[in-house]
Order: structure tokens, then C-alpha cells, then sequence
């Protein structure tokens, strides 16, 4: 069985990928908490991403794949925010996720052909008002998973997952009564916010053999928003 590492994933998303492929592979979770997946067929690491070093150690010889799922959603007028703001976007989406990427890189290239699976967002590639803090780093994503593609192909293949908002705990504030949710839905094409199952199951397509011509891609799972225009 495939060796999958999921940074951040004892919730939300990364918890959704450990529920679909934790009979298939053996999964191991890098988290700050495991209350939501003791029940889990998981290995879990004690990990906080934004100040704790990845102990390899703790971790196989070989990693067939990699998820990366720490990430924020820091909306606010531009003339408002701060440059320090932009700073921790930065780090909280980007830097830390390439912290890892070095720690684990002996583990992925042992692999016969390993697969990371790296989030973006929808404002990444679409205009977006009050998102230039978060598009900023999630472009930065965007084009880091195409040059490390390029770099290591065909050794480790390196895709983005770009969805719109999704019904996680970070986007709580933003789906936490009815009116919210009605307008969220509205807004996209298919008529609904995304679930964290909807990402799930292009991570784990990303992270299976069935991918293995697919690398150096942004996949936008967005209910439609990036580019269908129906509302208009």
C-alpha cells in the first residue's frame, strides 16, 4: 500500500481524504490535534505547522504522497490591511507548506513516482474584491507547484487543487446560518457551496495511480465559479 503524509488533515479536507483512503493506504497525519480522527485508521504525528519542525523520523523510508492542507481565509479591504497580514498569509499558505516539502524530500524521491497535492483558491485565478492577501499567497502556491513539477518530473508529480468555499471549519464565519449559506450557493453555478468530500475525491484521484500522466496542473473544483458566468 501506498505511504500518503497529510499535513494539517485531522479536520475539514484533510480529514475527508483520510476517511476515503484509510483502508487503501496507510495514512499518516501531521496535525496540531487528533480528537476528530481517533477513530481513524491513521498514524498519527503531533505537528503544528506554523512552529514545529516535521520529524522525519517519525515518518517511512518512503512517501508515495504528500497533502498539504494548513491554509486561511483573511478577507478585508486592502486599504485596511496590514503588511504584516500579508506576511502571515504568506507563511501560513506558502512558506510553511515549503518547509515541508524540503523536510520530506528524501522520502518522496524514494518513491517509485510520489504525487503532492497542494491547495489553492478560486481567487487565485479570478478577480476577486477584499482577497488580495489570500490570492497573493495562493498564487504563490500556484506557481511554486509548476516549477517543482518541471524540476522533478518525472520523479514526483506536483498538482493544485483550486476549489471555491467549502463547508470547513475555516470557512465557519462564513456558513454559520442559513442566509449565508442561501447566498454562498446562489453564487455558484451548480447552486451549492462545495463539501469537504468534493475535494477529497480529486486529492485522492491526484494521489492514485490513475493520475500518473497528470502533473504541473491547477484543478479548479469550484461548482463552476472560475469559469462559467450564469448569474450575469
Amino acid at each position: 500500500m501506498k505511504n500518503i503524509l497529510l499535513i494539517g488533515g485531522s479536520y475539514g479536507i484533510g480529514k475527508a481524504i483520510a476517511q476515503l483512503m484509510q483502508f487503501d493506504c496507510n495514512i499518516y497525519i501531521a496535525a496540531r490535534t487528533n480528537e476528530q480522527i481517533s477513530d481513524l485508521r491513521v498514524n498519527y504525528i503531533p505537528f503544528d505547522a506554523s512552529i514545529d519542525t516535521l520529524d522525519s523520523s517519525q515518518l517511512p523510508a518512503v512517501l508515495d504522497g504528500l497533502v498539504f492542507c494548513p491554509g486561511s481565509i483573511n478577507l478585508r479591504p486592502f486599504k485596511g490591511i496590514k503588511p504584516e497580514t500579508f506576511e502571515s498569509d504568506l507563511q501560513i499558505n506558502f512558506i510553511n507548506m515549503v518547509k515541508v516539502v524540503q523536510t520530506v524530500l528524501p522520502q518522496l524521491t524514494a518513491s517509485e513516482q510520489a504525487s503532492i497535492v497542494l491547495f489553492s483558491s478560486v481567487a487565485a485565478s479570478m478577480g476577486m474584491p477584499f482577497h488580495t492577501s489570500v490570492a497573493a499567497a495562493k498564487g504563490a502556491i500556484e506557481g511554486f507547484a509548476k516549477a517543482l513539477a518541471a524540476e522533478y518530473a518525472p520523479k514526483i508529480r506536483v498538482n493544485v487543487i483550486a476549489p471555491s468555499l467549502t463547508d470547513t471549519p475555516l470557512a465557519d464565519k462564513f456558513l454559520n446560518n442559513d442566509v449565508k449559506k442561501e447566498k454562498s450557493a446562489e453564487r455558484h453555478p451548480l447552486k451549492r457551496f462545495g463539501q469537504p468530500e468534493d475535494l477529497a475525491q480529486m486529492a485522492e484521484f491526484l494521489l492514485s495511480n490513475k493520475s500518473t500522466w497528470i502533473t504541473g496542473q491547477i484543478f479548479h473544483v469550484d461548482g463552476g465559479m472560475s469559469t462559467l458566468l450564469v448569474n450575469g
